[in-house]
């Protein structure tokens, strides 16, 4: 499945994409005795082909517009973005092993956490790697609110 740099994937795209997802993924690392984290897991081990991605920004790619104003919005097209470049290296949202989160306004990302939630599970699914969420003092766009990079691994049986 090919998806051009702007196109979201529809919903019958994105349910194809986690049923092809219920192949093995990574595995997941969590230490005994401590409290299991919620939206993100403490460690995963995976092998095969790494995929890095630069990180992503919430802009239309093809064009370098920003058509959301709004952290919720700026979100859900980086993440769209990202899975485009997941399905251009021949990966899925279940290989995805490191997530980094950049934000610019605390603020804006706690007011809008249940709408980022709500995208992150309709466009990555039910995985949720380790991952890091780093407030900064500005990204190279300044209109960027949030920028997203990740690494994930193609299991060697895929």
């Amino acid at each position: 499945m090919s998806i051009a740099p702007r196109d979201e994937p529809e919903a019958s795209e994105i349910l194809a994409l986690k049923e092809e997802d219920a192949r093995e993924g990574p595995e997941i690392v969590q230490p005994e005795g401590w409290a299991p984290p919620q939206g993100y897991t403490n460690g995963a081990v995976a092998s095969g082909k790494i995929v890095t991605i630069a990180g992503q920004i919430g802009w239309n790619p093809a064009t370098c517009v920003f058509e959301a104003n709004d952290f919720a919005g700026q979100t859900r097209q980086a993440l769209h973005n990202l899975v485009a470049v997941l399905l251009a290296a021949g990966a899925r949202p279940h290989d995805l092993v490191r997530l980094t989160w950049y934000i610019v306004r605390r603020g804006e990302y706690v007011a809008a956490k249940k709408e980022i939630g709500a995208a992150y599970r309709e466009i990555i699914g039910d995985h949720y790697p380790p991952m890091s969420l780093v407030f900064v003092s500005g990204l190279l766009e300044q209109r960027a609110k949030v920028e997203i990079e990740a690494t994930a691994v193609i299991p060697d049986h895929a």
